[in-house]
């Protein structure tokens, strides 16, 4: 009518009840029939509880074969229970046959597929040649190895091949009992139930372990990403500080390039325009700065209006410490010196930092602060006693130490931060100054 002529593929003209079939079978093809022979050994489980902390060392390290060693033991159960059952009537045979289930749970550890196929169809004739002591077509034998098989294979599996086992488990029960059927009562019903629970069960407890692994997993990169962006904080939080540091160390510059030419009488041409290149260049490197400052400054950052603290400043940080409860004792050994200006402010941060740590960690201990000129550096020692007190240590942030430890690698130099045998806390640092570094 509109001259448009519609086209039909073999695929698009059958039935939607059709497509549901066909997607179920091949769930079941890819569940059970694809690779069913595969050889897929059980490997040794991570042991992580506490239990097996608290075996001995040797059984310890063995603990990870705790599954192979049930499944070995429910297949001499079966082994036993078919035992029992042998009719001596058909002699070596049935003794053979009395063997298999047990066999059959075994295989499990080694071909777990195979083994539901094979103690599915193993069933009937091992209970025709043990006797049967319960209904068709499943012996007390078949019927609790197959229980095992399908415990295993479930565990060892995805939970959709859970659901596909009990369904070709009860529909073979209802075709063998219905068209194969030797008289008596039929186990399939009690098959039907008791498998329904066993793979309820195995599967519950195997979507829990995913779900416990997946949020295991997820904390772990959480943990990362905050361990991450904890420490571009950080490094952000240096970068601002020692902004002022080397803006002010390129503004003398600047100065004295520009005022060097009038210190000299008559100064050649040549001076004055290495002099002007010199201060050109540290202004450009002073523009340079205040860019890079304003991409890392946060929207709510505002400039300090004082000068960044030194070393020096150090008395006035123990006495306001002093203050808020903390006993303190400042130690000072070597020739005193002046220092770099960044060395000399990661310094004393590291200091108020670790002073801030005992404080809400340790409130009440008394603390030691150590400050060392050597030839070589200056180190660094803060270390306190347990807390003592009613006041409860408040658990912060948890930033603090690797503020410092950041501080201490891109001075180039070392640090450790560990409890004391007493129940404290100490902290150490070395930063190396070379001589030409020191300033006089």
């Amino acid at each position: 009518m509109n001259g448009v002529t519609e086209t039909q593929t073999p695929g698009t003209n059958r039935a939607p009840e059709f497509h549901l079939v066909q997607v179920a079978l091949g769930g079941l093809r890819q569940e059970l029939l694809h690779d069913a022979p595969a050889y897929r050994p059980l490997a040794p489980v991570h042991v992580t509880s506490r239990l097996a902390r608290l075996l001995p060392k040797r059984i310890r390290a063995r603990a990870g074969f705790f599954p192979h060693v049930v499944v070995a033991f429910l297949a001499f159960v079966a082994f036993t229970m078919g035992y029992e059952r042998v009719d001596t009537h058909f002699g070596p045979l049935a003794l053979l046959i009395a063997c298999a289930p047990a066999a059959i749970v075994l295989l499990t550890l080694v071909r777990p597929v195979l083994a539901f196929w094979t103690s599915l169809g193993s069933a009937p004739f091992i209970g025709y040649l043990t006797g049967y002591d319960g209904g068709w077509p499943w012996s007390n034998t078949t019927f609790f190895s197959h229980l095992v098989v399908l415990a295993v294979v479930a565990a060892r599996t995805r939970p959709r091949a859970a659901a596909w086992m009990w369904l070709v488990t009860s529909a073979f029960g209802a075709f063998t009992g219905m068209f194969l059927g030797a008289g008596g009562d039929s186990e399939s019903v009690a098959m039907a139930f008791a498998s329904a629970l066993v793979l309820l069960a195995v599967t519950v407890f195997q979507i829990r372990r995913q779900a416990d692994r997946e949020v295991t997993a997820q904390q772990t990169v959480t943990a990362q990403e905050r361990s991450k962006r904890t420490l571009l904080e950080e490094r952000t939080t240096i970068a601002r500080e020692l902004h002022d540091v080397v803006a002010h160390h390129m503004s003398v510059v600047a100065i004295q390039a520009e005022a060097a030419p009038y210190r000299v009488e008559n100064p050649p041409p040549e001076l004055e325009q290495a002099f002007l290149t010199i201060r050109e260049n540290a202004v450009a490197a002073l523009t340079e700065l205040r860019r890079i400052l304003g991409v890392v400054r946060a929207e709510d950052y505002e400039a300090p209006d004082a000068p960044q603290p030194t070393l020096a400043d150090l008395e006035a940080l123990v006495a306001n410490v002093r203050e808020a409860g903390l006993d303190i004792e400042k130690t000072v050994t070597g020739a005193v010196r002046e220092l770099p200006q960044g060395v000399e402010l990661s310094a004393y941060r590291i200091v108020q930092e670790a002073l801030s740590n005992v404080l809400r960690h340790a409130p009440g201990a008394a603390a030691k602060v150590e400050v060392s000129y050597v030839l070589g550096g200056l180190g660094l020692r803060i270390a306190n006693g347990p807390a003592r007190g009613l006041v409860k240590p408040s658990p912060g942030a948890g930033h603090g130490i690797t503020g410092m430890r950041e501080r201490v690698t891109m001075l180039g130099g070392e640090m450790t931060a560990e409890a004391t045998e007493d129940g404290g806390y100490e902290v150490t640092a070395f930063v190396p100054v070379s001589r030409e570094e020191t300033v006089a």
